[in-house]
């Protein structure tokens, strides 16, 4: 069985993973290259965000975490919402080049709200 320690490095790493693997296609968003649409380039985040997803669930039931008595959770959960749609218009629905900036943008923002709210263990880390 896997530790609560071993749990959280899993956990952090995807998160790490994950926000590279977005500044990295954000990157060639911004470069427009043709790489981006490649089927490898599409697919591999889906791994990495599946395992940083998981392990947040396993975690949060191993310490009996809910978002009915934990509003940093609750928040954390909204933050991701806004955040993938945030990455699907940056990355494949933005129709001009300004918003897929903008959605960028905010959705690196948001990832850093969501980092603030797990460290703090508050809707308000700020």
């Amino acid at each position: 069985m896997i530790g609560h320690v071993e749990l959280k490095v899993i956990h952090q790493s995807a998160a790490a993973l994950s926000i590279l693997g977005f500044i990295i296609r954000g990157g060639l968003m911004i470069a427009q290259s043709a790489m981006l649409r490649e089927r490898w380039m599409r697919s591999w985040p889906h791994l990495i965000d599946t395992t940083l997803l998981v392990s947040g669930i396993w975690m949060a039931a191993n310490l009996h975490f809910s978002p009915a008595n934990s509003p940093w959770l609750t928040a954390k959960i909204v933050a991701l919402l806004i955040y993938i749609a945030l990455g699907f218009v940056a990355l494949r629905l933005g129709r001009t080049y300004r918003i897929r900036i903008a959605a960028f943008t905010a959705a690196l923002a948001c990832f850093a709200y969501i980092g603030l709210v797990a460290v703090k263990r508050s809707p308000w880390p700020f």
